[in-house]
Formats: C-alpha cells, structure tokens, sequence
C-alpha cells in the first residue's frame, strides 16, 4: 500500500517534501495536488517509473498524453524547440496557472519521448507541486487520475484516491480536496493556437 503523507499548500513541510523527492529517484509514482485535478506523475528521467504510468495508463509511453510538471518556464529549451516572442509572453502571463501548452518538441528531449512531436508544458499554481518539482531538479511526467464514474470525471478526496490507487502507486499526498475541472489545453504547435479542452484556465488572458 502507497505510503500517505499530509502537506500543506502554504508551507510544505522541508522533510515531507524530501521523502517525495526519494520515493520519485527511487522510479516511484506519486499522486500528487495541482492547481485543478489531482494528478499521477513520475521523474521524467527514469524510464522504469515512466513505463509504469504506461501500463496504468493502458499504452505506449511513446503515445501517451502526458504533461511535464515544470517548476517555471526557465528550462523550457531543454524540451520545446524555441518558441516566438509573443508564445512566450502568453506563457509568461498564464503561468503559473491552470494551462496546459502544447508546444513543438525539441530535440533534446529524453530518449523515450524522441518520437514526440510535440509536448504538453504545465506549470500549476500550486507550492507542493512546484516545491517537489523544484526540489527533483527536472520536470515530473503527469497525468491526470481520472475516474470511471460519469459524473465525477475526477476524485477530489485524498483518502478516496489512496483507497482506489494505493496499491498502484508509492506514494500519495494529502494536499487537501482537489478540484473537479482539469487545465484549459491550448495547442501552440501549428501556425494559429487552437483550444483543445476548456477547463478551469479562462480564456479571456489570451
């Protein structure tokens, strides 16, 4: 069973925080709060965890749709080509915030995502999912956990989410009840932005 630990978003417990970052070295999956949904991610540099949210996912992990949880916009080279000015000030103005950005792949990306052609950027307005994202020194891979139930697409209580992923998952944070409404998806990869999914990001920024 997934080991179940309580942070808060104004202070993240330092030594909390440091048992998350081991649990994600160590190829181990967490479930973690965002700015929107709670959300399944792992280090983006260990290839054993990332086929394990492949196989939860039910695909390749070269198809699968998943966001890099970003701590700001400052490494952004290392995985999206380089973008326009005026891209960048979108993201600059959205982030952070509940958005997700897809933008072309640069070629610097890690081996298992070398066929992507494009990536999904997020950077949550959340201080436990930035501390631990800070804290490992490079992205976490992200999905959202979603639910099979129609009318809750998401499961907003922690106890609930370990209860349903504990035995899939290392490590799951209480981070307080999450939202119900996912990121607001706009897709930057073409010659005009296109809105993929609206959710909790209003539109009215861009």
């Amino acid at each position: 069973m997934a080991e179940f630990i309580k942070l808060y978003e104004e202070n993240p417990n330092p030594r909390e925080i440091e048992k998350v970052i081991r649990v994600l070295k160590n190829g181990g999956l967490i479930i973690y709060p965002t700015d929107t949904v709670y959300g399944l991610g792992c280090d983006i540099t260990n290839n054993k965890a990332l086929e394990r949210i492949a196989k939860i996912k039910g695909v390749k992990i070269e198809k699968a749709n998943l966001s890099f949880i970003c701590h700001d916009l400052s490494n952004l080279s290392d995985y999206v080509k380089q973008i326009d000015t005026s891209t960048f000030k979108v993201l600059k103005r959205a982030l952070p915030g509940p958005y997700t950005f897809i933008l072309p792949g640069a070629k610097t990306l890690p081996n298992v995502f070398k066929k992507k052609k494009t990536v999904g950027i997020r950077v949550p307005n959340n201080n436990i999912a930035l501390e631990i994202v800070k804290q490992l020194g490079n992205p976490i891979i992200s999905t959202s956990i979603r639910d099979e139930d129609e009318i809750l697409e998401y499961t907003t209580d922690p106890e609930l989410i370990l209860e349903k992923w504990g035995n899939l998952v290392d490590l799951v944070i209480d981070g307080g009840y999450g939202g119900n409404e996912a990121s607001t998806v706009i897709d930057f990869s073409g010659d005009e932005p296109e809105i993929i999914r609206e959710g909790k990001g209003s539109l009215e920024i861009f």
